[in-house]
């Protein structure tokens, strides 16, 4: 399994996970769900008119947070903004209730991935793997 599939694995049996951003000097976090492995490469997505995707392009350094039972991921690396038209239709055919929303508001769907990502799998008194995604 590559680590991005254990990422992604990770994130799946978490169900919603954290992702973490700065405003400024201000540390941010919020629940996050949508997330997708395509070519081993882990995307994530919101809306382009939220603050999260705002303070991502100001300050592409961010953290995915989750917890599955009594283990923990950290994910981290630089987002970086990916356009494409083949990506946003798998987006709507797993969250198609969403993308309809979106399209009825003439909102846009900014999908990202984490470059120069590493991450860490750990108990809570112990580092279980480390990787580089």
């Amino acid at each position: 399994m590559s680590n991005a599939a254990k990422v992604n694995e990770f994130l799946d049996k978490a169900g919603t996970f954290y992702f973490l951003t700065t405003d400024g000097t201000q540390p941010k976090g919020r629940p996050f769900g949508f997330h997708m492995l395509v070519d081993d490469v882990l995307y994530f997505g919101c809306g382009t008119f939220k603050n999260v995707f705002k303070q991502l392009t100001a300050n592409p350094r961010v953290e995915v947070l989750a917890v599955n039972g009594g283990d923990f991921l950290r994910y981290d690396g630089e987002a970086k903004v990916v356009k494409s038209e083949e990506l946003i239709a798998k987006v709507r055919q797993a969250m198609p209730q969403i993308m309809a929303l979106y399209d009825k508001n003439g909102w846009e769907m900014g999908l990202f991935c984490l470059e120069k990502g590493h991450a860490e799998i750990r108990g809570m008194l112990d580092l279980k793997e480390e990787f580089d995604v």
